[in-house]
């Protein structure tokens, strides 16, 4: 039986603070020639914001480079109570990330498909039809997750407008 902590709740005025937080991030990511993705990780508490990463280039997403960092610097049973907060609904290979560092909670803005409506079949975003919820079910220990959250949403997509076909 898995006795770890549960996060607390996230009220939906800090899933929109954070998220707006994390889509700040994306916009810094891109304003360096990056992809426009940003991630959070949040303490426990689910205020404290342990670390940020924005994307790195199309292997070192925000969410799996953040969750490798958490990892080799927080215990699993931390972790357990973390919350990574991100733009857009993790990719296969950022949740399989996200699961094997133990992070306990992913709370994302916008669903991969609306990401997909934004990229078609780019070349630097070969989106995978594969919802992180479906990964994470895969898995013995489970993963919590929330989102897409709907009043965001529009913010996450904002932020990718346009930036796809200048590429």
């Amino acid at each position: 039986m898995n006795t770890t902590p549960v996060p607390p709740s996230l009220t939906p005025e800090q899933c929109a603070r954070h998220l707006r937080r994390a889509d700040a991030v994306a916009r810094r990511a891109m304003a360096m020639g990056r992809h426009p993705f940003g991630a959070l990780l949040l303490a426990p508490d689910g205020e404290t914001v342990l670390a940020e990463q924005g994307n790195i280039d199309t292997v070192n997403h925000a969410e799996a480079t953040l969750a490798r960092t958490a990892a080799a610097n927080y215990p699993g049973a931390y972790l357990a109570q973390c919350t990574l907060v991100t733009t857009f609904e993790p990719c296969a290979m950022c949740a399989g990330t996200v699961y094997w560092a133990g992070i306990g909670r992913v709370l994302y803005g916008a669903e991969e498909t609306a990401l997909l409506a934004l990229t078609g079949d780019h070349p630097e975003n070969p989106t995978l039809s594969l919802p992180c919820r479906e990964v994470f079910a895969r898995g013995q220990r489970a993963v919590e997750v929330i989102g897409p959250v709907e009043a965001v949403a529009e913010e996450m997509v904002a932020t990718h407008r346009g930036f796809w076909q200048s590429r």
